[in-house]
Parts: structure tokens; sequence; C-alpha cells
């Protein structure tokens, strides 16, 4: 490894935690605010982003040596929006059902500023491994923040868990937070993971 790489261990860590897309990074918050009603179809748009990120970052990693400088940028674009195109076409053949409950969602994947932004500070200039790990790694960590708002919107909105009934939110003595499902119960829901997730970093720094 060379002087200054990241290890493995370092690269996992960055992308779930220490350099997380969204708490740390406060990027591709679109997505957390329109699709984040439902489990199901965040888990869904989860998936799309964190396959197009790996593969996106390999791919970028893989042709860092024989891309222009001058044109990387459209190169990286180009190369997302394949991948983008992929997943979009594989939904619209094989699940087409959820893929109008995303709308254009998916197809917006390609301006998503995490996976240019990963493309471009790391995928760029470092191997195809490392560079897919980073890739994998930092869509998993968008996606556990994602899938916790989601959580939380379904289950105080709708009283529901990936369309089952959860005890006690779907019974007579809870009354649902219809906000929650609401544009704005994604404002609150992120605030709240974004105030839970900062809170804990003092405490890394003492350990």
């Amino acid at each position: 490894m060379s002087p200054g790489a990241k290890s493995q261990r370092d690269i996992m860590l960055d992308g779930l935690w220490r350099d997380n897309p969204i708490f740390r990074q406060i990027l591709g918050i679109c997505s957390t605010l329109a699709v984040t009603n439902l489990v199901l179809n965040t888990f869904v748009m989860c998936a799309a982003l964190t396959l197009v990120t790996l593969m996106s970052c390999l791919t970028v990693s893989l042709l860092r040596n024989r891309t222009p400088r001058t044109i990387r940028m459209m190169v990286q674009t180009l190369i997302i929006a394949f991948y983008v195109i992929l997943v979009d076409v594989l939904l619209k053949a094989y699940w087409p059902d959820m893929s109008r409950s995303l709308g254009p969602y998916v197809g917006l994947i390609i301006t998503n500023c995490i996976i240019m932004g990963r493309c471009e500070a790391f995928a760029g200039s470092n191997p195809p491994i490392p560079s897919a790990l980073d890739g994998l790694f930092s869509g998993l960590g968008y996606s556990f923040i994602l899938l916790a708002i989601a959580t939380g919107r379904e289950v105080l909105g709708m009283g529901t868990f990936l369309g089952y009934a959860v005890p006690y939110f779907s019974g007579p003595y809870w009354d649902q937070w219809i906000i929650m499902v609401m544009p704005p119960g994604a404002f609150f829901m992120l605030a709240v993971i974004l105030w839970v997730c900062r809170s804990i970093r003092p405490k890394e720094k003492r350990a």
C-alpha cells in the first residue's frame, strides 16, 4: 500500500460513518425527502444508488489512466448515466409497479452528487478494488440513513412497516401522524437523524 493510501477498514468506516454522505456531508438529500415515505420504495432506491455508485467508481478507476483530465467530468457523467439507465430499464421490465412508484427519481440518480463526488474525489486517483469498496460503502452509508428515516415515517405516519401493521402504532391507541408521510415529515425525520448522529461524534473523539 502506497504512503497515504487508505486501508480497507478506513474506507469502510469513512463511507458508513466518519464521512457519511448524509449526516456528515449533507449530500444527496433530494431523494431523502422524495422517496422515504415507504420503506420498500426507499430500499429499492437505496439498492439502485448503491449499485450505481459501486459500478461507476469501479469503471472510473479502471479508465482513470486513459481518460484525459480535460474531459474527465463528462466521461464520469456518461459512465454514471449508463448504469442508471440500465437500472431504470431493468426496473421497468421486471418490476413495473415499483418503477411507477419511484417515478423520475431513479433517473435523477444521474445528478446525485454522492456518486460524482466519489468518482472525482476517490475513484479517479485510486486502484479499482479500493474504489469499488469506497463506492459500495458510501452507498451503504447513504442507505442506512434513508432506511432509518423511512422506517420512522412509515411507522408513525401509517402504522405499518413494509406494508404490515405494527402493534400499537396501527391500533386505536395511536393517532397516526399524517404529516409524517407528507414532505414536512421528511424534513423532520432528517433533522432528528442529523441531530442524533452528530451528537455521537464527541464520544468518538474521546475514545
